[in-house]
């Protein structure tokens, strides 16, 4: 899908893209750069969630350059993705929000892709799926079958039919997250994301994406606590707002 043929008539302020970002200094531009190239992109946030590579302060040269469409806000520690993301969300503009990690993983050429199910008006809120025949790297068979479970468990308290719960690429109508507060700091922001549109019985689609993951040796920071932390809010939020 050309971007000549996606219809931004419900939405005059455009996409935000939101960017946690934490000791991502080799790929901080690099991302950037794919980012705008897009031409879909009205405005661009970027938190540093307490960097100490650097990053944080190639962030302070880009927020001089006062780049058009570029927010850029810095946490004085680490607290995680989910805080982040949360302090993203306070900060963007756009009509539809999209979160992309920081690092290479996930390729924003999908965002047509992930735009198509919104723009058309089918779908509140779009996952990417890295289990729906994209070109993915093969890596650990461990972390497939850990997001797997979580998925088939989220599945079964939210009453969805998702296949990658824990997918990078979540994007959704501004109205949406506008009546939802997110309490996790942390990985586990994205099984409480779920839940919560969820409950709301938001329309949601996948698409397939593609995924270039990464090693621990190339910065790869999810765990196996994350995990363990998952599991916990996929419960947690089922019965809890």
């Amino acid at each position: 899908m050309r971007q000549k043929e996606l219809d931004w008539t419900d939405f005059p302020k455009g996409m935000s893209v939101i960017v946690p970002v934490y000791n991502e200094r080799n790929t901080i531009d690099e991302i950037l750069g794919r980012i705008w190239d897009t031409g879909l992109v009205t405005e661009v946030v970027l938190v540093d969630d307490g960097s100490t590579d650097g990053t944080r302060e190639r962030l302070q040269e880009i927020e001089k350059e006062k780049r058009k469409g570029t927010v850029i806000s810095f946490h004085e520690k680490n607290q995680g993705k989910g805080a982040a993301v949360r302090t993203g969300i306070g900060l963007a503009t756009g009509d539809i929000m999209l979160v992309q990690d920081a690092d290479l993983e996930y390729d924003p050429a999908d965002y047509p892709a992930l735009l198509g199910p919104m723009l058309d008006g089918r779908a509140d809120v779009v996952y990417g799926s890295r289990f729906l025949g994209g070109p993915h790297r093969v890596l650990f068979f461990w972390h497939y079958v850990v997001n797997r479970g979580l998925t088939l468990l989220s599945n079964i308290l939210t009453n969805l039919n998702l296949t990658d719960m824990e997918v990078g690429y979540k994007l959704f109508r501004r109205e949406v997250l506008d009546g939802i507060t997110i309490r996790s700091n942390r990985f586990n922001f994205e099984p409480e994301i779920t839940a919560k549109v969820a409950k709301k019985r938001c329309r949601i689609y996948e698409v397939p994406i593609s995924y270039s993951g990464r090693t621990y040796e190339e910065g790869k920071k999810i765990g196996v606590s994350d995990g363990f932390e998952a599991l916990w809010t996929i419960v947690k939020y089922r019965f809890v707002d």
